[in-house]
């Protein structure tokens, strides 16, 4: 391949990776490493109001073993919907030491709330079936810098 078809074809993936993240209606937050057992989770984290008000709405896909936690200021019952999200998702509400309160699965479109039933300072949304796939229940923990003592 000559300079300028070697030239052409970055730049053709570049654009094709530019409008794939277009696609998606939204930039990629920054990322975190959290882990469970000896599974590792790459987690995107909304930690404001309209970071966590947009969450995985209009993305397309999402990785094996990427999510998004949501960070909030303080613990309190926090409810998910999943309206304009495109993805099935299970949600782990998760308490301030990491401990997973409890898990459900959310389908793509719908209104319906998904709550904590305990108060939780985090939430983890990952792609649907992951927690039930690796066996990972309520009681369980995650591990990682968020949920280190305050």
């Amino acid at each position: 391949m000559n300079t300028l078809s070697r030239s052409i074809f970055a730049l053709s993936l570049a654009a094709a990776a530019f409008a794939t993240h277009a696609d998606d209606g939204q930039p990629k937050l920054p990322t975190i490493k959290l882990s469970t057992g000896m599974y590792v989770i790459q987690a995107e984290v909304a930690q404001t109001p309209e970071q966590r008000e947009i969450g995985l709405m209009n993305r397309k896909n999402m990785g094996a073993s990427e999510g998004m936690l949501f960070a909030f200021e303080d613990a309190g019952q926090q409810c998910f919907w999943m309206k304009n999200t495109l993805l099935p998702l299970s949600v782990a509400f998760v308490a301030e030491d990491g401990t997973i309160v409890n898990i459900d699965d959310m389908k793509p479109l719908t209104l319906d709330s998904h709550c904590s039933t305990k108060p939780v300072r985090f939430v983890l949304e990952m792609n649907q079936g992951w927690f039930a796939k690796r066996g990972i229940k309520a009681g369980e923990k995650l591990q990682g810098q968020p949920f280190a003592k305050r």
